[in-house]
């Protein structure tokens, strides 16, 4: 992808993938997110079980970040992520839904991927500044041992399977997998990581959004073995249903257990919401990074990213010597 900036490579899924790209447009115009599949509900899951295709809402909302400010862009975005209200069939189907999967259906006798062909005609049409792949070239789904699924059998560990039912579950996710086991990487997300200057992971929910790239084997491996730096944006929340109690070092215990090779350089989290910064910076050092605070969360209170502020932190990260060689880091 030609353009000016850093190349970066954003990974994730839904909202918190959706926080990210609305940053990182305004930093680098070389940028691609890799997006997870494995969505079983609402538009996305009738979509799949209908007719067999990836789910298209994480993809369509990663689509809708990139849009541009300007009166197209907006126009577009909210075109895109517009449902319809009806009593029928079409009720709660996104627009943008019913477009990639079109263009899918259509590019299928044409193109030889034309997955990610649909998805780059999409982007052409929004304007997009960047491009949005699949993680994997086949839908997949989570399965994840949750411990106290049932309240009267609070020490028990079941296994729970889907990404609605993942998110939602009751007990505490002790860990994912996913089914198929070795799902195929898309080959141009692989492609994306090895030209990458900068990986981004998170925020987002951590066990159905973030941890399952880390559990498709090539994309690990890209991961792993790429040249470019590991960038790590801590949610501002422990998300109910998934990270209960999460402390910020649990997330990154949590990361570290799921792809033991990865190396990260660097941790960003919010200044405000870290209340042991000390076990935060023990947890980041044991990653091999630098843990950056700064303020990236919006001025209203919620637990929501800032886009101008985070797109500034990773303008900062991106562009700093002391952090890139380790020193700690302290955005203001």
């Amino acid at each position: 992808m030609t353009g000016s900036g850093p190349a970066v490579v954003a990974f994730g899924g839904g909202h918190g993938l959706f926080a990210s790209l609305s940053a990182l447009r305004k930093v680098t115009q070389r940028l691609t997110a890799v997006v997870t599949v494995s969505d079983d509900g609402g538009s996305s899951g009738r979509l799949r079980r209908e007719l067999g295709v990836l789910p298209p809402g994480d993809l369509r909302m990663a689509l809708a970040a990139l849009c541009d400010d300007d009166e197209w862009g907006r126009t577009w975005s909210r075109v895109i992520q517009h449902r319809f209200r009806s009593r029928g069939g079409l009720h709660g189907h996104a627009v943008g839904n019913l477009l990639i999967v079109a263009l899918w259906e259509l590019l299928a006798d044409q193109e030889a991927h034309s997955t990610v062909a649909g998805l780059d005609w999409v982007a052409r049409l929004l304007k997009a500044r960047g491009r949005v792949l699949p993680m994997a070239s086949v839908p997949i789904d989570i399965a994840a041992e949750v411990q106290g699924a049932d309240p009267a059998r609070p020490h028990e560990v079941t296994i729970v399977r889907g990404q609605v039912e993942c998110a939602s579950t009751p007990g505490k996710v002790r860990g994912i997998s996913l089914i198929p086991p070795d799902p195929p990487a898309c080959p141009e997300a692989v492609a994306a990581i090895e030209d990458a200057d900068w990986v981004v992971l998170g925020p987002g929910s951590w066990f159905t959004s973030v941890l399952p790239h880390l559990k498709v084997p090539e994309l690990a491996g890209a991961l792993t073995a790429t040249r470019a730096r590991r960038v790590v944006a801590l949610n501002l929340a422990p998300q109910p249903g998934e990270t209960d109690d999460f402390s910020p070092q649990t997330h990154l215990e949590v990361l570290q257990a799921h792809a033991p090779g990865l190396r990260v350089d660097i941790v960003l989290a919010e200044r405000t919401v870290v209340d042991d910064a000390p076990a935060l910076d023990k947890a980041v050092r044991a990653l091999g990074g630098t843990l950056v605070l700064t303020d990236v969360a919006a001025t209203d209170g919620s637990p929501k990213h800032d886009p101008e502020r985070l797109g500034q932190a990773f303008a900062q990260i991106f562009s700093s010597r002391d952090l890139v060689d380790g020193n700690p880091g302290d955005c203001r």
